[in-house]
């Protein structure tokens, strides 16, 4: 049976992700470091204590995995600091280089290791952000969150081609601006409504469109 992995998701989006997958009677695999929040209100089988930054648990995720490979994978995991021109001291430089390791360097390595796990027809979703397009930056500041979602983006890319002779589809997805912890609570839509667009999304992405960025609305996005 086809199992949906949804790493990243004891709250916020990737919760809202899990809780209307499992309505439609998916076979659902969630993931959180800590907490596991909603999780336990859910159908999914949870897997608790994966930091997708550390190799020790990503190779603990694929040993889990092994008797039931995932065709569909969500990268929602992530973090957000604000860092504006003449505030950049040494507190803000380390932020920066955890966005990057958490936003960016994390998916990749993660991803790396579950290749071998996936079968043709395979997709993956990466969770990005429109603040990641440099095409579209009208605002400025941010600098960590906007430099490690333009690095993902970038990643995501490279790995729709590499991963095409494979059968696997990768898609980059910005889920809008949603209310979540993350965000403050503040934002244009809940996470239910984020987490619908990035469903179908995930459910209209095949291999003769791999490697686009795509609004969770059906918009595709400037890089």
């Amino acid at each position: 049976m086809a199992t949906k992995l949804v790493l990243g998701a004891n709250r916020g989006i990737g919760l809202a992700v899990v809780e209307q997958l499992c309505a439609a009677g998916e076979t659902v695999v969630a993931t959180c470091r800590s907490e596991r929040g909603g999780l336990d209100q859910t159908a999914a089988r949870v897997i608790e204590q994966i930091d997708l930054s550390e190799e020790q648990s990503r190779q603990r995720l694929v040993s889990e995995l092994r008797d039931s490979p995932p065709d569909w994978v969500l990268f929602n995991a992530g973090v957000l600091s604000v860092e504006q021109l003449g505030t950049l001291d040494e507190a803000a430089e380390a932020n920066i280089r955890r966005q990057f390791e958490i936003n960016a360097l994390a998916p990749l390595m993660t991803i790396q290791a579950l290749c071998p796990l996936l079968a043709v027809g395979s997709r993956i979703g990466i969770l990005t952000s429109r603040m990641g397009s440099m095409a579209d930056n009208g605002s400025g500041g941010y600098y960590g969150y906007r430099m490690s979602k333009a690095a993902v983006n970038a990643m995501g890319r490279s790995l729709a081609m590499d991963l095409r002779d494979q059968g696997v589809a990768v898609a980059l997805l910005h889920p809008g601006f949603v209310r979540t912890q993350m965000t403050g609570n503040r934002g244009d839509i809940d996470p239910a409504q984020a987490a619908s667009g990035l469903i179908a999304r995930m459910a209209a992405l095949e291999i003769t469109n791999s490697g686009r960025f795509w609004h969770a609305n059906g918009e595709e996005l400037p890089w």
